[in-house]
């Protein structure tokens, strides 16, 4: 709250008036938090039940063949997020309601775009692969349109705060999945090919439905007009979104090529079981960076403690689930999940588990950037990071088959880790939240000159009035672990 100019303000009444305003704040964005948790417990929860189903249906080697598709749609869901989805969040999160009809009528025709274009290119490259890889891409390049559909209503309701809206959404998604996959198992088509498809219509069944609860139809016609508004940001987190799901796309190509198809199945197994911790995680992603734009709006000096807070509490999460899978799977939960699977899939718990933590901590440091709008230290934090995975899990499959590339991989997000935390710092300093002392990183962070730092973020685009600067990115995407939920 702004003072009159050599004004001393009485510390107590300060503090009076600033407690019932924390209350409220806590309280509502506790709300928020409740919906994005939920919202991502039915997805997460949905994918982590039908992953269980197909791994046991299938077996390793299709069970490969399927996780070959989804990082394929991870790729093309990561590069929707950051042309139409991104771009709404960061300009469009609590604006008024004739702004945000008009911006989400081009950001979801973005999104249908953009699927319409990467399911071609699915299909195109089906009939270059042979065998069941065949099977599990032509049915994603039929289904990506929809998928990409849903998920943009699913980030435009949040970006209004209407997080029940996106829960109704994913619920229907889960209820329309039911019905296809019993229909799949009647007929006895129970091959890789019908399972994406049921997955892959399911969300199109969604997608329909979110017209009618947003109450507009998207614009296919609008694309170019919200890709020019908004190249600035679209084009950074295109490259930033890309730039980690295509280092672990071809982390996956490549296990397969290095150790084959099985290894990839037991690598996802071990990151399915991560189901639960993962519906904390990607349910916080969900909401953290709006959440961090309105602590920053709030209280800049609170930003650094919340990034702690989010990444310390996430890895502590993280650790707790593997501990409880390493104690669970022998005493019959392994045998109940995966069936025969179980046993090689074990082997990689405690290397998986250690393998989230860097992505844990980086949530938090996610958070800070985005919320400051600082998109070219996002990215270049983005492409570095995924470099490294992308070299430590390759290198560690080479040496140590599945085993070694989770090795790789738990090495090379902790060194990521370490990157978004610098790019971070250096961005509050920047933006003069942190004098350039540096004292302040754990502390009251003061600003340079003694006067209060305006909150950074991009001001192009449909916008009328500054917004909170926010990003859609669920946080620290491990794409083997956004199968869990979205």
């Amino acid at each position: 709250m702004a003072t009159d100019v050599g004004r001393a303000p009485d510390d107590a009444h300060t503090g009076e008036r600033s407690a019932p305003v924390a209350k409220r704040l806590l309280g509502r964005s506790g709300r928020r938090m409740g919906w994005g948790l939920a919202d991502q417990a039915v997805s997460s929860l949905t994918n982590f039940a039908m992953s269980i189903y197909v791994a046991r249906t299938l077996g390793a080697a299709q069970f490969g063949a399927f996780s070959l598709a989804y990082v394929t749609y991870s790729f093309a869901l990561n590069a929707s997020r950051g042309l139409a989805t991104d771009p709404l969040l960061v300009r469009f999160s609590g604006t008024d309601a004739s702004s945000w009809r008009r911006a989400v009528r081009k950001c979801t025709g973005t999104a249908a775009d953009v699927g319409l274009a990467t399911g071609a290119i699915a299909l195109a490259v089906a009939f270059l692969l042979s065998g069941t890889s065949r099977l599990a891409f032509v049915a994603l390049g039929l289904t990506l349109p929809g998928l990409l559909l849903q998920d943009s209503w699913r980030y435009s309701f949040f970006a209004q705060g209407r997080g029940n809206q996106a829960f109704l959404n994913d619920l229907v998604w889960a209820a329309a999945l039911v019905p296809a996959l019993l229909a799949v198992r009647i007929t006895r088509h129970e091959t890789v090919f019908w399972f994406v498809l049921a997955w892959g219509a399911s969300a199109a069944v969604a997608a329909l439905a979110g017209p009618l609860q947003a109450r507009l139809l998207p614009r296919l016609s609008g694309a170019h007009d919200w890709l020019s508004t908004n190249y600035d940001l679209g084009l950074r987190y295109l490259g930033e979104n890309t730039s980690n799901s295509g280092a672990a796309q071809l982390r996956t190509y490549a296990v397969s090529g290095i150790v084959g198809l099985a290894a990839v199945g037991y690598v996802q197994a071990a990151t399915m079981l991560m189901g639960p911790f993962m519906v904390v995680f990607m349910g916080i992603g969900a909401v953290t960076v709006p959440e961090a734009s309105r602590v920053l709006r709030h209280s800049a000096r609170h930003l650094q403690l919340f990034c702690l807070l989010v990444g310390g509490g996430l890895a502590l999460a993280d650790l707790a689930w593997g501990a409880a899978l390493l104690v669970l799977l022998p005493r019959g939960l392994g045998h109940w999940t995966l069936g025969s699977m179980w046993r090689p899939t074990y082997a990689l718990i405690l290397t998986c588990t250690l393998s989230m933590v860097g992505p844990c901590i980086t949530a938090g440091a996610t958070a800070g950037l985005h919320a400051l709008g600082m998109a070219k230290r996002s990215l270049r934090a983005m492409i570095l990071a995924s470099a490294a995975f992308l070299v430590g899990s390759v290198a560690g499959a080479f040496a140590g088959g599945a085993l070694g590339a989770m090795r790789g991989t738990a090495i090379a997000t902790a060194f990521g880790a370490l990157i978004w935390w610098w790019q971070l710092r250096a961005g509050l300093r920047e933006s003069g939240l942190v004098a350039a002392s540096g004292r302040s990183w754990l502390g009251r962070a003061q600003p340079r000159h003694g006067k209060p730092a305006p909150a950074r973020g991009p001001s192009r685009g449909l916008r009328e009035t500054p917004a909170p600067n926010s990003s859609s990115r669920d946080l620290a995407d491990n794409d083997l672990g956004q199968w869990l939920g979205q």
